[in-house]
């Protein structure tokens, strides 16, 4: 009851407040009620103000542009690339066409219409001819883009098997990769995650006669000018195998099979000597560099020099350790992929043990 009393009293006080300011508000002398109504000057200085914005978001991205342009990837290290990086220019290109020209109609006109004594709008209830304009070019525009990524994309996932392509099985799960290599048959064996046990992390099926010479690695290695089809699969949740340099990306999806095939055709050697990977490289190392100063006078081990190498990497925020999930790939000769390959141990060798 106390408490009842309490909020009863509490609710009444500040009903009496209210009333109080009510009463306030009707004593005080009547104002001049036009002095939220924007001047001409009011609308001037706004109407610069539109103008310097617009100026300003240009001279921002031209400074983007020039300050962290280099940061951006070199060229493409696959066939398919080529193709990925000119649907990107065109439709980037397209963008900023568009986008300047249309952030400075809109910037601009609120500055030449910004109101004024004496002026009024001028009110459409409709045009036809306006509407029409607006709706016919973006959708011929994105249309054509449309139309463009569909043949590129098409052109990009078709594997001719007659090119007898080197499948590999990328195997993703928290938080690493493995990656399974088809063998001398060029056919992976049966693999399921249920076979899951000691050393056979990827569930391979032993008794499959094609999963007898499948190679198990950590590292993947891939010869040049050579086509490769890689089958992914998960272990646990979505994973995305991206390899950026190549331009490929696929999903890897649990309990299904995905797969993406391109070609390389810059070894990792080749790509070292790249102008563009060189700078990069030599801005990493002078960071690193001060960075080991700071550490070493802590009395803690200096960083390692950075060498370029390629990457596949996890484009999905799959966990809390995701930044880590990555493995290293080597392009090399195809002389020097089959001595390499020729060095590993087959299934055969090794879960049989």
């Amino acid at each position: 009851m106390t408490a009842f009393l309490v909020v009863l009293v509490i609710i009444l006080f500040g009903v009496a407040v209210w009333q109080m300011n009510k009463i306030f508000q009707l004593s005080k002398p009547e104002q001049d009620n036009t002095s939220e109504i924007s001047s001409d000057k009011d609308n001037s200085l706004n109407g610069y103000l539109m103008l310097g914005f617009v100026i300003f978001m240009y001279a921002l991205l031209i400074a983007c542009f020039w300050l962290w342009g280099d940061v951006l990837l070199p060229v493409s290290a696959s066939e398919h690339g080529v193709e990925i990086d000119q649907l990107m220019l065109v439709s980037m290109v397209l963008i900023f066409v568009v986008g300047i020209f249309t952030e400075w109609l809109l910037f601009y006109f609120a500055f030449k219409y910004r109101g004024k004594k004496g002026y009024r709008a001028l009110y459409y209830v409709d045009n036809h001819k306006l509407e029409f304009i607006w709706t016919i070019i973006p959708v011929i525009v994105l249309a054509a883009l449309i139309i463009y990524g569909l043949f590129t994309w098409t052109d990009i996932m078709y594997v001719d098997e007659d090119d007898d392509p080197i499948v590999i099985e990328l195997y993703a799960y928290q938080f690493d990769w493995r990656a399974r290599y088809s063998g001398e048959d060029n056919s992976l064996g049966k693999a399921n995650v249920r076979l899951i046990e000691g050393v056979n992390q990827l569930g391979i099926d032993v008794s499959d006669i094609n999963a007898q010479d499948d190679i198990i690695v950590n590292e993947l290695h891939l010869p040049k000018g050579k086509k490769i089809l890689f089958k992914m699969r998960s272990q646990d949740v979505l994973h995305s195998a991206f390899m950026p340099h190549f331009r490929a990306q696929m999903n890897c999806v649990p309990g299904m099979i995905t797969q993406f095939g391109f070609t390389p055709t810059v070894t990792t050697e080749e790509m070292r000597l790249q102008d563009d990977v060189v700078a990069k490289v030599g801005r990493i190392n002078k960071i690193r560099r001060k960075k080991s100063i700071l550490l070493q006078e802590k009395g803690e081990e200096a960083l390692e020099v950075y060498e370029f190498d390629y990457m596949l990497l996890c484009n999905k925020i799959c966990g809390s350790n995701h930044y880590n999930m990555q493995m290293k790939i080597v392009v090399e000769t195809e002389e020097e992929y089959k001595a390499w390959l020729a060095e590993q141990a087959t299934v055969a060798s090794t879960l049989k043990k």
